[in-house]
């Protein structure tokens, strides 16, 4: 199973880079975030010509996600705790394997009520793990978390220590969702710093620069991080026209 997750910054902008994204990749299983599209301007007709499933859940201009698969997705839900949140989860069963997908709030400044929200709504992600799954069950969890865990995973760990994005907090708060029993599927394989999924576009060449964040991930419980084979980072596809500034995160997996 080829398994990969994108913060694509609008689907109807980066249309092209997915289709040509899953034509040119063997992929079974796609998680989009910050879709930024109402469920009924959904591009879900174009997906499906290539020969995925598609569910999902939008608002406008802001938030959404999606997941794409080869196989038709069961048991689909979009909300946390309640259906009127914004779009920032979605749940289905590819495969018999419960994979979340999740856009964390991004936070703006630790003094602010969205950076509250933020840590709040990582608790909540980790309650609704207690509850609903355990640590023995196949599991993923993918998305964008906007949060770099450590030194290894920012371009300046000295500069943006404390800020948004790089603070202790929200590390913590990722440390009890890895804790609670999910795993760094990225980190099994590399321990290397100076990888990243993501370039601010407010910062000139970025990407030539290697200044970047490494804020998406593939975590999964053990008996599925077992049977991970492989993760990399498809830096070309930040490179391309009019790119995101995030780039493709992907996991393979030998299921048999």
């Amino acid at each position: 199973m080829i398994f990969a997750t994108y913060n694509c910054n609008s689907i109807r902008a980066r249309l092209p880079i997915i289709k040509d994204w899953l034509t040119q990749n063997s992929l079974d299983i796609l998680c989009l975030q910050e879709t930024k599209v109402q469920d009924r301007d959904f591009p879900a007709k174009e997906i499906q010509a290539l020969g995925y499933h598609v569910a999902y859940k939008g608002q406008k201009a802001y938030n959404g996600v999606a997941i794409l698969s080869k196989e038709r997705p069961r048991d689909i839900r979009s909300f946390l705790e309640t259906d009127e949140e914004d779009a920032r989860f979605l749940r289905a069963t590819i495969r018999q394997i419960p994979i979340l997908n999740v856009y964390v709030p991004q936070g703006v400044s630790p003094d602010s009520d969205k950076f509250a929200y933020k840590l709040q709504w990582l608790r909540r992600l980790l309650t609704y793990l207690d509850s609903h799954f355990s640590p023995d069950d196949s599991l993923l969890v993918a998305g964008d978390f906007n949060v770099a865990l450590e030194p290894r995973d920012v371009y300046d760990p000295e500069g943006l220590q404390g800020e948004v994005g790089f603070h202790p907090k929200e590390q913590e708060a990722m440390r009890e969702l890895l804790g609670w029993g999910l795993q760094d599927l990225f980190r099994k394989h590399e321990s290397r710093g100076g990888f990243y999924t993501f370039w601010d576009y407010r910062i000139p060449n970025a990407l030539k620069r290697k200044m970047g964040w490494r804020i998406d991930y593939v975590l999964a419980t053990a008996p599925l991080a077992d049977k991970c084979v492989r993760v990399w980072i498809d830096e070309g596809a930040r490179s391309l026209k009019k790119p995101s500034d995030h780039t493709f995160l992907v996991a393979e997996f030998d299921l048999v």
